[in-house]
């Protein structure tokens, strides 16, 4: 296998070849949208007809900027379509699998759905057809895929190029990367998935499919480890009286960190993600003997953070939670989605039910189909209706919406104006000014 891609001569695929997406939720309609963008012919399966015809009215089932506009797009110049019938696949030049992989509570991944999509393709995929993984999987799963596959056919290849999409950008983000992970255990492989990708214009980097996989598995335990270093780092700063924001600016100043580090204190990681591959790699460390136990330790840090910021809360309030209203601001787990899946927020937000305390949430794009019936947690249209009579805000997610929204009036709504910003995000806004007692995370002595 070539060690760069660069240096091989690689044909673009050609516009007429058509490419099936395997698999219809946030991952699987940005590829739609994005290929179909691209020109390609693309056809989107799922096995729920529910979600199928919603998505041939053009109606996504997650919140994502741009994607109902783009599929709209394509739907009008016919370069989309969308079905329950998998044996309309057959006839795919690729087909990307692209369920957004189950994380069950431990943080394992259910891969059912996926080993079903591997089991269907290998009946019906048409000789030289190619199925790219850009669904997560724990390192091993895309090479028994592969033989799975090449039992059937010896003519089918299967690449892993895992996804590293950002929710709220994801449009873009994936039509103009930094660069594109290929995991090809033959040439033929890497040959076809390089093709396809050239046809979005950035660096291809080739490895083979266990590498591709653990670097999948890298990016995200990096990213994990970052945010609890930076959360233990508040902490350390609100003890000592220094402000972890200029710290953060100091430490981004030095070029070997870099502004676009990943350090965000706040509440922890969620979204079940990053704790998945912590969770492989914890895993692939108890399997080989290896001593170091970085990964269960940030696995246990990120747990804990959400006791660490209920006493905070309970601190603000003068210790007590029963009887008390606090608005929750912001209920996804980042802004520019509309899941409450795995979220964060919403788990801190039951647990203060649970201490007794009166919730009052709001969302500007929540998804609240998701939600757990919850008899003290009570959903607001606005932010005024969430603040109004309460004792405590908590912002928990950085939505602009609340960047914009009228504090000083907000204030007077409140039985106490009292503002904890989990995120800092309102830092620079002036809200001691505008009559709030203003608690921030790490800020120390301003």
């Amino acid at each position: 296998m070539p060690e760069r891609c660069q240096t091989v001569r690689h044909p673009t695929a050609a516009r007429n070849e058509t490419i099936g997406v395997f698999g219809l939720w946030h991952l699987g309609c940005v590829l739609s949208a994005s290929w179909s963008k691209l020109g390609f012919k693309v056809i989107g399966f799922d096995y729920s007809k529910d979600l199928i015809k919603k998505l041939n009215q053009n109606e996504p089932p997650i919140f994502e900027p741009h994607l109902k506009e783009t599929l709209e797009n394509s739907h009008k110049n016919k370069r989309v379509r969308f079905t329950s019938d998998v044996q309309t696949l057959g006839d795919c030049d690729y087909v990307f699998l692209a369920y957004d992989t189950p994380v069950l509570e431990n943080d394992e991944s259910d891969l059912a759905p996926l080993r079903k999509a591997i089991a269907a393709l290998t009946d019906i995929l048409k000789d030289g057809a190619t199925v790219i993984v850009s669904s997560q999987t724990p390192i091993g799963t895309c090479r028994h895929f592969r033989a799975d596959l090449r039992k059937r056919k010896k003519t089918l290849e299967l690449v892993c190029s895992p996804e590293n999409l950002k929710l709220g950008q994801a449009i873009e983000c994936y039509l103009k990367p930094d660069r594109i992970i290929v995991g090809a255990d033959s040439d033929v492989g890497l040959s076809k998935a390089v093709a396809l990708f050239h046809s979005i214009g950035c660096e291809v980097i080739p490895m083979n499919i266990a590498s591709a996989e653990m670097v999948k598995h890298a990016i995200n335990a990096f990213l994990a480890t970052s945010i609890t270093f930076a959360n233990h780092l508040a902490d350390l700063c609100e003890a000592s009286g220094a402000n972890i924001m200029d710290v953060i600016r100091g430490a981004k100043s030095d070029p070997r960190i870099g502004q676009r580090a990943y350090l965000s204190p706040g509440i922890g990681f969620s979204g079940g993600t990053l704790g998945r591959d912590l969770r492989v790699l914890a895993d692939l460390n108890k399997v080989y003997g290896l001593r170091a136990n970085i990964f269960e330790s940030v696995i246990s840090y990120n747990y804990d953070r959400k006791t660490v910021i209920i006493a905070k809360i309970k601190q603000i309030l003068g210790g007590e939670l029963s009887g008390k209203t606090i608005s929750a601001l912001g209920l996804t787990y980042k802004p520019g989605t509309s899941t409450l899946r795995r979220s964060l927020p919403l788990e801190i937000v039951e647990l203060l039910c649970r201490e007794g305390a009166k919730l009052r949430g709001y969302d500007p794009k929540a998804d609240y189909t998701e939600l757990d019936a919850m008899s003290s947690f009570a959903v607001c249209s606005s932010i005024d209706e969430a603040l109004s009579g309460s004792n405590l805000a908590v912002l928990f997610t950085e939505w602009s919406d609340f960047k914009e929204y009228d504090w000083q009036n907000g204030a007077r709504l409140m039985q106490d104006a009292k503002f904890f910003d989990t995120k800092n995000f309102l830092a620079d806004s002036g809200l001691a000014r505008k009559g709030f007692q203003y608690t921030g995370i790490g800020l120390g002595q301003t």
